[in-house]
């Protein structure tokens, strides 16, 4: 009998939990009847604030299939993953949200793909971003933009972390032990097969997401500094351009002095080119100092996460 292991990263999720639990119970109750699979649910308590892990735990006292991991705080959703994927014992690993922005029908869908033996990995992506906030939505498509024409890995605009996929793959995705993790681009790095299914937008069913806008904005700065270093060579040749800029205005500038005799005119457009030079400077000094921050954080070598406790086998 084969085991399909669905890791859930949790942070203050006390409403969604149950409402997700039910849904993904009858969905695989309806599906996977004449199929001989057993499921395991893992959800991982991310520091929450609320009653998540009550409820969680009461769910596992009703339910052997149910086990949970909580943190000693908040490490965030990579790290939340992560260990889901640990503690994952299955044949085939799901990743999904608990606020059911995945859809549990797919489940049937993605599993009948992967026993089909042609791919390794079946990932989700939303058609559209419907029920997003524009300014959110145009940002995001940005993103994806500069960081396909950055990086040599491809991720794929609109792709959510609902996937499932062989054990395998997700050994491949744990010995990528790296501190700074950037989850959509790792699926890339680590290869393999994936086939990719669309489907429209959901809202969250309770509850607001904590994702703000500036949590957004400092995860698409991690995705572009760990996958790509083509800021920093950007960086290098706007340096060279204004050297020869800078070069050239100071042949002008003799020039002009030998010819007209009047070395001191021109000085406001002087000091708007300093402000510019000083501006790409602050611009380029801040690029290589988000590269350091990422070796400094990976030196130190310290924990993903911390677990408080969890379900004892």
């Amino acid at each position: 009998m084969e085991l399909i292991s669905i890791v859930i990263p949790c942070y203050n999720e006390e409403k969604s939990v149950p409402i997700f639990y039910k849904e993904v119970q009858e969905q695989v109750n309806n599906d996977f009847k004449d199929i001989d699979v057993e499921f395991e649910y893992i959800f991982v308590n991310d520091g929450s604030k609320d009653n998540t892990l009550e409820i969680i735990k009461l769910l596992e006292e009703n339910d052997k299939k149910v086990k949970h991991i909580s943190f000693s705080r908040n490490f965030g959703k990579e790290a939340a993953m992560y260990a889901g994927l640990e503690m994952a014992k299955g044949d085939f690993v799901a990743i999904m949200d608990a606020d059911l922005q995945d859809p549990p029908k797919l489940l049937i869908t993605m599993y009948n793909e992967l026993k089909n033996g042609n791919y390794d990995c079946i990932a989700t992506r939303r058609k559209n971003r419907k029920g997003e906030p524009i300014i959110r939505s145009f940002f995001a498509r940005c993103f994806y933009k500069i960081i396909n024409k950055l990086s040599d890995i491809e991720m794929v605009d609109g792709a959510r972390d609902f996937r499932l996929m062989t054990k395998q793959m997700a050994k491949s995705i744990l010995d990528v032990k790296e501190y700074n993790r950037y989850l959509k681009g790792i699926y890339g790095f680590v290869g393999y097969n994936t086939k990719w299914i669309s489907y429209e937008n959901i809202e969250r069913k309770t509850g607001t997401s904590t994702w703000s806008f500036w949590k957004l904005m400092k995860y698409a700065l991690e995705g572009i500094t760990a996958f790509t270093t083509t800021p920093l060579i950007i960086s290098s040749i706007m340096g060279m351009i204004f050297c020869l800029i800078a070069f050239i205005f100071i042949i002008v500038i003799i020039i002009k002095t030998l010819i007209y005799g009047d070395p001191t005119s021109g000085w406001p457009s002087m000091i708007c080119v300093i402000f510019l030079v000083s501006g790409v400077q602050l611009f380029s000094m801040g690029i290589i100092g988000q590269y350091l921050a990422k070796t400094y954080l990976e030196v130190k070598n310290r924990p993903l996460y911390i677990i408080k406790e969890k379900t004892e086998d």
